[in-house]
Order: structure tokens, then C-alpha cells, then sequence
């Protein structure tokens, strides 16, 4: 009995952080035809292995979203393209990222050129197998697409390229998120203009990374026409995560959030505080996906995993780790693009005052457009994911406003 509710709450899981587990086919090989379908930068397409996810070593030389390679992927109603392209990771360093690239088939009757929305998606994992591009479902993608709008959703670092994902950590998570972006724009034979409009979406560790993108865009991609930002649940503050999630049906979540500092700060030596235990978790969540995670990890007590037998929590406020905290931490910097912020008051993932204090902290650093709102979810168990499915709808109403033209309010002082 215990199996088959744990295997109900991954599927009802998976629809909410966008993981395909649900009748999705994997992505159709293009093997065949690689130096047909495959546009390489600055590598011999004849010496490329076939493997999409593995980089050129080294990297080629370019600028930050130039497509390194890519492969079309079969779709009933849309162009869809599996792209690899360049981006850095939370010290700047350049990586390779993949994701994908979906044009509708339907014509754009809207104003100016097709918009092109930056998915970030959901929590999938952060193993290589859990990479969103490996298997494509349109079924959140569907409320932007049917507006109309191209959509680029991206792997984000480590997932099914080479490295551990960097779950939830600021610049990493940006820099995919705004470089995806540009790759799409680069992409020949999209029609897609390279100057257009463009918008960012994601719930969840999506919010995460929506958030951070909205805070970096003005530095990092200056050029990019971000006419606005949805953050839904986000995620802002991993010392605040990692209390509510320790214990909890997600914990697995946590787990992931430790495979990313690891990845993006390995100082912290986080591994070293591990017991065997400890150790066991780690190198299994490395490997699995979040519906698997939530079956193998749901209410361990981090207590259990440490070798002094201390909570992860009580580490985040001693050094190294509380400037680590710090620099992770989204509401720093205020965004200079509209964003809408949405949290449900019920959310037993991600707590509620995460996203509103997020907020606050940008009306606070001077933001002009940011307008938080609260997400109704009826049900309190999995209120996070039945807010979730809403939020998909939301962000897409409201960004079909900024292509519009309309301007974003703001409640600031108000929430």
C-alpha cells in the first residue's frame, strides 16, 4: 500500500515540476544524418561522436548562447530542436548547456515579431537521464505555445551533459535560463528574430531560476528585450529550505540542493560532514530523478546523514556556509524588468514567505514593476502542485500582456 501511494504522489509530482514520467516517448534519434542535422561550432561534424549530450573538448570559441550543436526531434504541431549551447557557470567559467527550442506551428498575429518565452523547468532530478530534453511533452509548455509564442526550455548546467546539476543556484541557473534565450534567437531556420521580444517563466526550482534571470538580465544579456519575468514558488532562500524541507515528503529536493552547492562551491566540502549514511544518500540522489527521489528519500531526517548528528539546517548560519547562503540567496539585486511574483499561502514545498519576502526585498532595493499575488490551491495536500498547474496559466496570460504592449503594475508596500 505504502508503494503505491508513494508512486500516486510522484505522478501527481511529476505533472507540477514538469518531469516527463507520464506516457512520454523519449526523443527520436537523429544518428543517422549527423552531418546533415547537426550544426557544430568550430569542431570537425565528422568527428562528432554521435553522443549529443557530451561537449567538444575543449569548448569552442564563441560568445554566450552561440549554438553549439543541434538535432531536430520529430513533433506532430511543432518545429522542435534540440540545441547544445554555450553559457558559463556561477564563477563565469564557460559550459555547455542543452535544452530545446519549440516554434508552433501556428502563424504569429500579434504585434511585431514572435515572442520567444524562456521555460525554465521544474524540479526533474539530477541525473543525467532526468535532462527535460531527452523526453519532449508539450503538456506545460501547451497555455504559451497556444498563444502563439516560440518557447526555449533549457536543461540547465549538469543535466545529461558532463558535471552534477547546479540545482538552485543563482548565476548558474540565470545564465541557462538568459544564454537559452539566445541560442534560440541564433537558431537559423526558425524565423525567429534575433533582436524580438522576449519573456521568462518557471515555477518551482523554475521560479528559482526565472528570479535569478530577472535579477542578472540587465548585466549579463543587456540586450535581450525582456519584456517580463513569472517567478511562481521560488525558492529564494536554501537556509530557509533547508529547514521546512527536512523531513518532509520532498526532502529528496533537499538532497538536490546539496548536489548543487557541492558542484558549484565544492570548498564547502559538504561530503566531508557526511556519515556513511550520509555519504549513501548523496551518491544515490546524484543518479535519480524526482519521482524515484520522492519514493527513496521521503521523511529522513537529516540529523541521520551527518556525523555529528546535526540537522543541515544549524550549518547554514556558520562559515563557510552562510556566505554561501548569501550569494545564493534571490531578492539581492532589483530586477529592471516587470515580474510577477505568486506564491500559494498553503505551499507545503517551498514556504510561502519565501516568495513574498523575495519580493519585498526587491520593492525595497528600488524595483519599479514587481507585483506579487498570492496563488489560490483549495487542497492542502500538494498544495504546491495543484498551484503549480494554475501558475502555467497565469504566467502565460500575463505575459501575453507585456507582448501586448500593456504596462505592469505593481503593488509594492502593499503585501
Amino acid at each position: 500500500m505504502l508503494i503505491s501511494v508513494n508512486r500516486l504522489i510522484a505522478c501527481v509530482l511529476a505533472l507540477a515540476f514538469g518531469i516527463t514520467l507520464l506516457a512520454v516517448s523519449p526523443w527520436s534519434a537523429s544518428a543517422g544524418n549527423p552531418a546533415r542535422d547537426v550544426r557544430v561550432m568550430a569542431e570537425d561534424p565528422g568527428e562528432w561522436s554521435g553522443d549529443f549530450y557530451a561537449p567538444p573538448s575543449p569548448l569552442p570559441e564563441g560568445e554566450d548562447g552561440d549554438v553549439i550543436r543541434t538535432e531536430p526531434v520529430e513533433s506532430g504541431n511543432a518545429q522542435v530542436t534540440r540545441v547544445m549551447y554555450l553559457s558559463r557557470d556561477a564563477h563565469g567559467e564557460p559550459t555547455a548547456v542543452t535544452g530545446l527550442v519549440v516554434v508552433p506551428e501556428t502563424r504569429w498575429d500579434g504585434p511585431g515579431e514572435r515572442p520567444v518565452v524562456a521555460y525554465a523547468p521544474g524540479t526533474a532530478g539530477v541525473g543525467d537521464d532526468c535532462a527535460p530534453s531527452k523526453s519532449y511533452s508539450d503538456l506545460l509548455l501547451r497555455p504559451l505555445l497556444d498563444r502563439g509564442f516560440a518557447v526555449v526550455q533549457t536543461d540547465y548546467q549538469g543535466l545529461g551533459t558532463p558535471g552534477d546539476h547546479t540545482y538552485v543556484i543563482r548565476e548558474a541557473q540565470a545564465h541557462s535560463v538568459l544564454d537559452s534565450l539566445r541560442a534560440a534567437q541564433r537558431l537559423p531556420g526558425t524565423g525567429l528574430a534575433p533582436d524580438g521580444p522576449v519573456g521568462i517563466t518557471g515555477y518551482s526550482e523554475g521560479g528559482n531560476a526565472a528570479a535569478a534571470a530577472a535579477e542578472l538580465a540587465a548585466d549579463y544579456a543587456p540586450e535581450l528585450d525582456v519584456r517580463g519575468v513569472y517567478a511562481g514558488a521560488v525558492p529564494a532562500d536554501l537556509s530557509v529550505i533547508a529547514e521546512s524541507l527536512d523531513g518532509q515528503y520532498a526532502v529528496g529536493f533537499l538532497g538536490y540542493a546539496l548536489i548543487g552547492l557541492n558542484q558549484a562551491y565544492p570548498e564547502l566540502d559538504i561530503l566531508g560532514l557526511a556519515n556513511d549514511r550520509g555519504r549513501e544518500f548523496f551518491e544515490r540522489a546524484r543518479t535519480v530523478c524526482a519521482g524515484e527521489a520522492m519514493t527513496a528519500f521521503a521523511f529522513t531526517r537529516t540529523s541521520s546523514l551527518t556525523r555529528d548528528g546535526r540537522p543541515v539546517a544549524e550549518y547554514t548560519d556558520e562559515e563557510p556556509f552562510a556566505s554561501v547562503m548569501d550569494q545564493v540567496r534571490i531578492g539581492n539585486i532589483a530586477p529592471e524588468v516587470p515580474v510577477l511574483v505568486e506564491h500559494a499561502r498553503n505551499d507545503d514545498i517551498v514556504p510561502y514567505g519565501q516568495g513574498r519576502q523575495m519580493a519585498r526585498d526587491w520593492c525595497a532595493a528600488g524595483a519599479e514593476q514587481v507585483e506579487f499575488r498570492n496563488i489560490f490551491s483549495l487542497i492542502p495536500l500538494f498544495s504546491h502542485v495543484t498551484a503549480g498547474l494554475s501558475a502555467h496559466f497565469h504566467s502565460a496570460d500575463w505575459l501575453a500582456d507585456r507582448f501586448a504592449g500593456e504596462r505592469a503594475g505593481s503593488n509594492c508596500g502593499r503585501f
